[in-house]
């Protein structure tokens, strides 16, 4: 089990703050991804539409290469700009 939270935007979009998710089989953060897009809609369109997603595990910036194992806490935002 991992504990997933969604930040900014995506916690808006998706209508959700945080989860805990079973990997059912998803060893990287891109595989994660793509189980989570498989829920349709604006799951969908954030992780698999072409836009960017950031994500960390364990508090560390990560690529979708990024393993992910059972107790990891991982967490999806969109990119952040400033000025």
């Amino acid at each position: 089990m991992i504990h997933v939270l969604y930040f900014a935007s995506l916690r808006e979009r998706l209508d959700t703050e945080s989860e805990n998710l079973a990997l059912d089989g998803a060893a990287t953060l891109g595989e994660l991804k793509k189980k989570l897009a498989t829920r349709g809609g604006a799951w969908a369109e954030i992780f698999t539409g072409g836009e960017l997603v950031l994500g960390a595990v364990n508090q560390e910036m990560a690529q979708d290469e990024t393993p992910v194992n059972d107790g990891d806490e991982v967490g999806f935002f969109p990119p952040v700009t400033g000025g």
